[in-house]
């Protein structure tokens, strides 16, 4: 039933805009609807994105609501064409494509498409000496015309590209039936679709010499002579030029009467150009991405465009040229190669029109025959290419504007587009196959440094080889420039090439070639140069940050710009591949282009620029750091480190996002600790550290929670900072305990103490007794630890702090479960835990909930600490405190292998150990001994 109901709609765009279904037109409502139609129709079943649409229906600034205006035109539209069409069903015809829209036809549904196979058949009878076919197959496509294309859509249907290049479509089509009609002696049967195509093009000297020789030979030789008298005023009158040669001779054949059928053997054959490079001798690897491209390109209905993008000297052009030659085969009519310079310090990029002279000059047009208008030589050129196959490369392409004119626009040919820009916009309005270029593997780096030297200099030292591509990061043309330069110097050895790098560690002084123009340093030239100057300043800013990644609101503290500047300055980067976004939301740059940029900011920034840039980024850290240690405070009534001047633009709203946000920036912030530090920023150094601090406890980052208090102490010591120097004594104190070092732990807190009863900080001290109380547990002094809690109970009650308190249960219950005092260890755990539910405290509730397990384990009631723990679990998950749900996970699995389920016992343990770094943690080594001894059994 549906395929007969799809047979009987007919679209129409030769003419006005049409929609039959079952022989009777519809209505299609307002012009802005019709237009909508028209351009789909004029793309035949290409996608046309939304950004296109909108610019179709609004030539002026578009309103806010244009997006909904044309999703609601399309509604309509597919209701109107497909009433039949079941409520929320993609359509038959009107479908969805990425970010647009595209019409599904074919020749039976859609006139152009029936004009297009038509035309294409009259073209290959004339190659093929028919004229008489070609005469019948062109007048067959040409009736179908029934005014220009899209008619009563003006003034956009004679401007919009689409429509003009339908339009060039008729014109060629009319050339070949002129010129068959005239090799088999019919000019009469040519005369009207003649005279309306000239009349339509007036200035198109082609169309008027065919049309002056079709008068004469039909026996109106005055009226030619008036017409060509009328087109050279008109060339005079409004472009100031006299008839170029083809009009020219056509006159002079009217004149004297030499207008009848030509007597050749047959015509001419097209000129088949090969303009392809020749392939690297020595192209190497990318497996991956031939594989992807030989698929994409054998799919039926597969793209007509292969996007290739990648960062500067990444080989985007090599491995174009290897596929090009790969797929030239299928493309017997020729190939066509440009290099739009679209990222060359040595010329300007080259224009449409440019590019387009020089297609058109390699198909056989003749230069006097190319108009001036750019989109009538894009009518020409798709003409031109019409029915044929052809495989086109578009090199160093700067944006998609530049080749939006250089695409066919008809089947059969394949196009080849390389840029350091994303050109997302194809992969809409042409349906591109992107094509991302990637570094390559170690293997395929080896490949490309050793093949143009011979695999002796790899087996000689393996080692010096490696070491030579990692100094090149892999990028293939730095391993281009070696391999060159070793080549031209046999005697120097792999050890010699990778000394020499080295000692240009940090530089780009490792990578001069002998022709200036082809080094690293001219490829990211060319790239930088094409940057807004804020996005240079960004550019050259980077090796001051001292991630291997940065943020986008990293990125805004370090310029010193609002996060929506940066946003738009990171990707104007990114799209120009000098920065790669990996992970998502992070995004780095290669290690030479860091170097390059170094230089650049040594050279056009002064030494107090950088300085204030460096600056701004610790603030900005500083200040995020505090925001992020805010939210994941515990028993503490208030931070122990202040924000600093910095201002930061994050805010977090719970401790899953702080987490997140410490662990994305955890690289960062360990480094600007030992930066700040080094730069005498003593104050800095320390606030930073600690303010880490319960996000090394909660991941269970111990060792570096130790090395990086550690360099934080020794920057409050050297700036004299003895609150300082007793907060962080507390905080290694801390990591020491998770660590099980006890003693360590102790002597820490000792020092602390006193630090503190200097300074007068009395609510701290209070705190540090506590946590000397917990080291005690650790000993197994629980009855030292009930006495000393039990006497801290009082005087926390009386100041109020039921966070404090709530801790101090927690540990309370967990000696007394120790002692075996179940009763009192679950009597403290209940009071946590009612304490922690009453101020929201989520830690405390998940510590009391371990409490209570650790309790009912003491009372010998498995069951319920099972339950308890599996409670506790969750609820430190959902604290964003993967450690010490690590730790009762861990009990969990202890309490069910006790209870002989092994299974559930090692999915407790398996989860435990996904969540921990565990070779930091003496409960994620345990697990991992544990877990590889159960996988090693039979």
């Amino acid at each position: 039933m549906r395929a007969a109901v799809d047979q009987t709609i007919g679209f129409s765009v030769l003419g006005p805009v049409r929609v039959l279904r079952a022989g009777v037109e519809l209505p299609l409502g307002a012009r802005q609807q019709r237009l909508v139609l028209g351009l789909l129709l004029a793309r035949a079943g290409a996608p046309v994105s939304l950004a296109e649409l909108v610019d179709l229906l609004w030539e002026e600034e578009a309103p806010v609501s244009a997006a909904n205006v044309v999703h609601r035109h399309v509604g309509v539209l597919r209701r109107l064409i497909e009433p039949d069409l079941p409520t929320r069903s993609t359509g038959r015809h009107l479908l969805r494509d990425l970010s647009g829209y595209r019409l599904r036809a074919d020749e039976e549904s859609l006139d152009l498409l029936r004009f297009r196979s038509l035309s294409r058949q009259a073209g290959r009878s004339l190659r093929d000496g028919d004229p008489e076919a070609a005469l019948r197959l062109a007048l067959d496509g040409l009736r179908l015309w029934r005014g220009r294309c899209a008619a009563g859509l003006e003034p956009t249907s004679r401007r919009h590209p689409a429509f003009l290049a339908v339009e060039a479509e008729r014109a060629q089509t009319v050339r070949d039936a002129a010129d068959a009609a005239e090799r088999c002696g019919r000019p009469s049967a040519v005369l009207a679709p003649l005279r309306q195509a000239a009349g339509e093009h007036p200035l198109d000297e082609s169309l008027q010499s065919r049309l002056l020789l079709a008068l004469a030979a039909d026996g109106r030789q005055a009226e030619a002579v008036e017409t060509y008298r009328a087109v050279r005023r008109r060339l005079a009158d409004e472009l100031g030029i006299d008839p170029g040669e083809e009009l020219r001779e056509a006159y002079d054949r009217v004149l004297h009467q030499r207008t009848g059928p030509a007597r050749t053997a047959g015509p001419a054959p097209l000129p088949r150009p090969a303009q392809l490079p020749p392939d690297l001798p020595f192209f190497a690897g990318r497996g991956d991405l031939i594989a992807a491209a030989r698929a994409a390109v054998a799919r039926p209905g597969g793209p007509a465009v292969l996007a290739i993008d990648g960062m500067p000297g990444i080989g985007k052009t090599a491995l174009a040229v290897h596929l090009a030659h790969e797929f030239a085969d299928d493309y017997p009519d020729g190939q066509l190669y440009v290099d739009l310079r679209g990222y060359d310090g040595r010329e300007p990029a080259m224009s449409p029109a440019e590019a387009l002279r020089g297609f058109l000059g390699s198909l056989g047009v003749p230069q006097e025959r190319i108009p001036a208008e750019l989109h009538a030589q894009a009518g020409m050129y798709r003409s031109s290419l019409a029915g044929r196959r052809l495989l086109i490369v578009l090199d160093n392409c700067r944006d998609a504007d530049q080749i939006r004119h250089l695409l066919p626009g008809t089947p059969g040919c394949l196009v080849i587009v390389t840029s350091r820009c994303r050109l997302s916009s194809l992969l809409t309005a042409a349906g591109a196959h992107p094509l991302p270029v990637d570094l390559p593997s170690i293997d395929e780096a080896r490949a490309v440094l050793l093949r143009p030297l011979g695999a002796g200099h790899g087996t000689a030292d393996p080692a010096a080889v490696d070491a030579v591509i990692a100094a090149c990061g892999r990028l293939p043309l730095a391993l281009a420039v070696v391999a060159a330069r070793a080549a031209s110097l046999p005697r120097t050895s792999p050890q010699r090439i990778a000394a020499e790098l080295a000692e240009a560690s940090g530089s780009l002084d490792g990578f001069d070639g002998d022709d200036p123009q082809s080094g690293l340093r001219a490829a990211f030239s060319w790239s930088y140069r094409s940057l807004s100057a804020p996005a240079a300043r960004l550019f050259r800013l980077l090796p001051l940050h001292p991630g291997p990644d940065v943020s986008v609101a990293g990125a805004a503290g370090l310029a010193g710009v609002p996060v929506r500047d940066a946003r738009a300055l990171i990707g104007e980067l990114s799209r120009a591949h000098l920065v790669g976004e990996d992970p998502p939301g992070r995004y780095r740059a290669h290690d030479l282009l860091l170097a390059y940029a170094t230089e650049l900011g040594e050279e056009h920034d002064s030494p107090a620029d950088r300085s204030a840039a460096e600056l701004r980024c610790l603030r900005f850290y500083r200040a995020t750091g505090y925001q992020a240690h805010r939210r994941l405070l515990t028993s503490e009534d208030q931070p122990l480190i202040e924000p600093g001047p910095g201002e930061t633009p994050l805010r977090f709203t719970d401790d899953g996002e702080a987490m997140r946000w410490f662990t994305a920036e955890r690289p960062v912030l360990t480094a600007l600790v030992g930066r700040a530090a080094r730069q005498g920023r003593h104050a800095d150094a320390w606030h930073l550290a600690l303010g880490m601090q319960h996000f090394f406890d909660r991941s269970g980052r111990f060792a570096e929670w130790t090395a990086t208090g550690e360099v934080a102490l020794a920057a409050a010591r050297a700036g004299g900072d003895l609150v300082g120097q007793a907060r962080m004594h507390r905080s290694l104190a801390g990591a020491a305990y998770f660590r099980g070092e006890p003693e360590t732990a102790l002597d820490h807190l000792d020092r602390a103490l006193d630090l503190l009863a200097r300074l007068g900080l009395d609510g701290e001290r209070t705190r540090a007794e506590i946590n000397r109380v917990m080291i005690l547990s650790v000993q197994g002094r629980h009855e030292e630890v009930v006495r000393g809690l039990s006497a801290a109970l009082e005087p926390a009650r009386a100041v109020g702090d039921d966070k404090l308190l709530a801790d101090t249960l927690v540990i309370l219950a967990a000696s007394h479960a120790e002692l075996g005092r179940a009763e009192s260890a679950v009597r403290c755990a209940e009071q946590a835990m009612a304490l922690s539910r009453a101020t929201g405290y989520r830690l405390g509730v998940a510590e009391a909930w371990e409490a209570l397990g650790r309790a009912y384990s003491a009372g010998r009631e498995p069951t319920r600490a099972v339950e308890c723990w599996r409670e506790a679990a969750v609820a430190y998950q959902e604290a964003s405190a993967a450690a010490p749900a690590a730790e009762v996970l861990a009990l969990l699995g202890d309490a069910l292998a006790a209870g002989g389920d092994r299974d559930a016992a090692v999915r407790a343990w398996r989860e435990a150990l996904a969540l921990i770094p565990y070779a930091q943690s003496r409960t994620g080594r345990r697990l991992a001994d544990l877990l590889a001894g159960v996988t090693s059994r039979p």
